[in-house]
């Protein structure tokens, strides 16, 4: 196994892909959906209406140029590009929401995964959810007081108009105090169907291009989220999924906190069980205290699951693929986020190195 690390869109910079390596990181996955950053302030939860931040659909970043100079700056660091992380919101709305431009996004969801391939960037991590991750709330939830994110239970409102997966991609039509303008409910009938018409058009051109799709579970994993109907949100979903395809390109992007939110999962033989397909593309390293939907996000080492025992099964199940800290409490120093994932990479690699010399 491989110790990565996750940089968001606007963090994404030779100084932290050295920091990465400094940590003893190998890879990197880019997150690049849009702006998760006002000024210097990382965003950790969605308090403001336009929950995560716009989503531009002229993002230099997509272009073959832009993915070409991002995967030439972190290799000159030293460390390679294991993963793009979600296609950004502005690119594929009437996929999600199987509106009139549908086919257009479609073919340039396309173009992205030749691109990537083009480029020997093995994975391309994506999330098919219409409300996105919403309701988090922000406190000092991990030890010491460290802040961290959970999901408390909150009152659901209706999706406005023009945003999708949390994050506003029309700012003509999103008017978050109009409670007409809003997206339509969506059954689960209506999201499988569309996921499989996006797997079908899609998973010919990934394995073209040699690329792996990747999708996370829906964080948080509840049936339905602001009247939207959800994919993976209970033990059995993934298999559902790896049902649909069995397409060497068609694997999880395996979230072990969302896993450990699940109400009615085990979260040791989730890992054993989807571990033993070979088709997990990458791993989120991350440990939680509750279960949906009233649970909080903590320190590696100190919520409900056992992340060592998680490692241990990867492991002898065979996994060799990379694993990121993921939403690392942020510690009270100069430094919050730089020291929270210090303390999380070094965790995985003490735990990751004793696990291979057993």
């Amino acid at each position: 196994m491989k110790l990565g690390l996750g940089l968001y869109r606007d963090i994404l910079t030779p100084e932290n892909v050295r920091f990465a390596k400094q940590c003893g990181a190998t890879h990197i996955v880019a997150h690049i959906p849009g702006e998760f950053a006002k000024g210097k302030k990382i965003i950790t939860s969605d308090r403001a209406a336009a929950g995560f931040g716009y989503s531009d659909p002229d993002d230099p970043i997509w272009t073959y140029e832009g993915l070409r100079d991002l995967k030439a700056m972190i290799n000159a660091e030293g460390l390679e590009l294991e993963a793009l992380e979600n296609f950004a919101p502005a690119h594929w709305y009437d996929v999600l929401l199987d509106g009139p431009k549908k086919k257009q996004q479609m073919e340039h969801l396309k173009q992205i995964l030749r691109d990537v391939g083009k480029l020997g960037i093995p994975i391309m991590g994506y999330c098919f959810t219409v409300a996105g991750v919403w309701g988090r709330v922000e406190g000092p939830y991990a030890r010491g007081g460290a802040r961290s994110v959970g999901f408390e239970n909150p009152k659901q409102t209706p999706i406005p108009a023009g945003m999708v997966w949390n994050m506003v991609y029309d700012l003509e039509q999103f008017d978050p105090e109009n409670p007409k303008a809003v997206v339509p409910p969506v059954s689960s009938e209506e999201i499988w169907q569309r996921f499989e018409d996006f797997l079908s058009e899609m998973l010919p051109v990934a394995e073209e291009a040699g690329v792996k799709l990747a999708l996370h579970p829906d964080d948080p994993p509840l049936p339905t989220l602001r009247d939207a109907a959800r994919l993976v949100h209970n033990p059995d979903g993934y298999q559902r999924v790896l049902n649909l395809s069995d397409s060497p390109a068609n694997v999880m992007e395996f979230c072990v906190g969302t896993l450990s939110e699940m109400p009615d999962g085990d979260i040791y033989e989730m890992v054993d069980r989807y571990s033993r397909t070979g088709r997990i593309g990458y791993v989120h390293f991350r440990n939680v205290s509750g279960k949906a939907p009233n649970y909080h996000e903590m320190l590696v080492d100190e919520g409900d699951t056992d992340m060592i025992q998680v490692m241990q099964i990867l492991h002898r199940n065979g996994f060799d693929g990379v694993l990121i800290p993921d939403h690392t409490p942020l510690l009270l120093c100069d430094a919050p986020w730089h020291a929270g994932m210090a303390y999380a990479l070094g965790f995985m690699r003490a735990a990751l190195k004793m696990i291979e010399a057993a």
